[in-house]
């Protein structure tokens, strides 16, 4: 139980500390890779619970989107990276330090089973009469029945920040000549083609 209190400290503080630093952070660049580094630390707390599934998930599919968060980020706020590389190698010491904590975060989180095997078991069960179903049957279960309203109208509201976000980045430069498949197809040979009499020695 001790070894299991110092992660979760760990794990939280970091946590905590992280999701300061991103509406603290002036550079918006700053505050999603600290973003990205609270996702991580969460996913290590599901992994403690016993949620490897939701730990993983939080991985996958969240840091997934904070790299199309950044790409948004990137296209709203027109970054000058140049300006950014600048003293690249001053804070390459504190930034390898902060790379070589996350990774020994995260072999702590995910070989939590190997190192202390009374971790996981410590985690919450799920409600009857799923008891004897596992982490992910019981999620799916509770996801898809109980909850299946709330999660469709989650899906909606994404689709519709998703479709507000392409509309906000989405700019058309004037006087830029762009693909029409319409009119590409809808060409005859007379709108295609024009011959025109030039008398010899004279140019067009």
């Amino acid at each position: 139980m001790i070894l299991s209190a110092l992660f979760f400290y760990l794990f939280a503080g970091v946590t905590v500390a992280s999701a300061f630093m991103v509406i603290a952070a002036r550079n918006p660049v700053h505050s999603v890779l600290f973003l990205i580094l609270a996702f991580v630390n969460s996913a290590g707390l599901f992994i403690l619970l016993g949620a490897e599934y939701l730990g993983l998930l939080l991985i996958v599919v969240y840091v997934g989107a904070v790299a199309v968060l950044f790409l948004f980020v990137v296209m709203m706020l027109d970054v000058d990276f140049v300006e950014l590389r600048q003293g690249f190698l001053q804070y390459l010491p504190v930034g390898a330090l902060v790379g070589i904590i996350l990774l020994v975060e995260l072999l702590l989180g995910l070989g939590a089973w190997v190192i202390a095997p009374e971790i996981v078991q410590h985690g919450s069960q799920p409600m009857p009469p799923l008891d004897q179903a596992n982490n992910i049957q019981a999620i799916g279960h509770v996801l898809y029945t109980k909850y299946v309203f709330f999660f469709q109208v989650a899906g909606l509201i994404l689709l519709v920040a998703m479709i507000g976000a392409i509309v906000l980045t989405l700019r058309h430069k004037e006087n830029v000549r762009r693909q029409n498949v319409a009119d590409q197809v809808a060409r005859t040979r007379e709108t295609a083609i024009e011959v025109r009499k030039v008398e010899s020695g004279k140019g067009i």
